[in-house]
């Protein structure tokens, strides 16, 4: 629950950092004397609603390394970094993409990938799921990061996300403007009140739970294609199955809140609406259905 707090805690400063600096830039004249120029409201909310972002996923790398310790390998230095090398590198092969960063880091059992591009990507994974998993469970796990780069998740998350953000500008303006003028303005003052700016902010909070909501569902549906994904690179699904399984009893490692979703696994969240993956029963269940 503190993680989730965090999240739309700091999802929700950059939409206030950008709805202020635009503001003092003078951008914000969709209000005007006879009411809301929806047309500009709207340029507003998807500067202000992709703005955040698109940053986020250009310096996802970067952040992903310097938030876990990651230690990119760049000359195997022994049997085990040789052996994850020449794994990610014939997955990656296969998924027709080019061979991404691979990192170790220290910590619980999990892995992640991340990246702007495709073909400049990042896949990490950790000492403690090194230690817990056999190697055909370890590539069947890279195979999902793989999996989650080839189709091209971080972007598609990034852009949901953006779309989900404009929208709770947007509507938080209009429901703003609305409350100020009918209940808590004169309105023969056409500059917006108080009511204007509390409701806004009352307004984006709430919004922005409901879109979490939606960000998460989309992310478990690509963990059910990521994992899928894993299964068609390895030739069968029996290894995703066996990873899945031994993640299920062993606690997950935690990564930033601006890498979770891209885990391999990660905590339920408050009734499972705010998880960004599915429950292990679940994907092992879809696993076993593929044909």
């Amino acid at each position: 629950m503190k993680r989730i707090v965090l999240f739309l805690a700091t999802n929700l400063a950059v939409m206030l950092v950008m709805s202020l600096v635009l503001s003092l830039l003078g951008v914000n004249r969709f209000l005007t004397a006879s009411g809301l120029d929806l047309g500009m409201l709207m340029v507003f909310s998807l500067v202000v609603g992709f703005t955040g972002a698109i940053f986020s996923l250009l310096i996802s790398k970067p952040m992903a390394k310097w938030s876990t310790g990651a230690q990119v390998i760049e000359t195997p230095a022994n049997s085990t970094e040789l052996w994850l090398f020449n794994t990610v590198r014939t997955l990656a092969e296969r998924a027709g993409i080019a061979m991404p960063e691979l990192a170790v880091y220290d910590g619980a059992p999990n892995a992640f990938a991340t990246g702007a591009f495709k073909n400049s990507a990042l896949v990490a994974v950790s000492t403690g799921l090194l230690q817990s998993m056999s190697r055909e469970e370890v590539e069947a796990v890279l195979g999902h990061e793989v999996a989650h780069i080839a189709n091209g998740d971080m972007v598609t998350m990034t852009l949901i996300q953006g779309v989900v953000n404009t929208f709770v500008v947007f509507l938080a303006r209009i429901v703003g403007y609305l409350v100020d003028k009918t209940f808590l303005r004169n309105n023969d003052n056409d500059r917006p009140g108080i009511g204007y700016m509390v409701t806004v902010f009352a307004c984006e909070i709430v919004f922005g739970l409901l879109a979490s909501v939606i960000v998460a569902w989309f992310s478990r549906q690509r963990e059910f294609r990521a994992d899928a994904g894993s299964a068609h690179l390895m030739g069968s699904g029996q290894p995703m199955i066996s990873a899945l399984a031994r993640l299920a009893g062993l606690e997950p490692g935690e990564l930033p809140k601006s890498i979770a979703a891209s885990g391999i696994s990660d905590k339920p969240g408050l009734m499972e609406l705010f998880s960004s993956h599915p429950p292990m029963e679940a994907r092992i269940a879809a696993l076993r259905a593929l044909r």
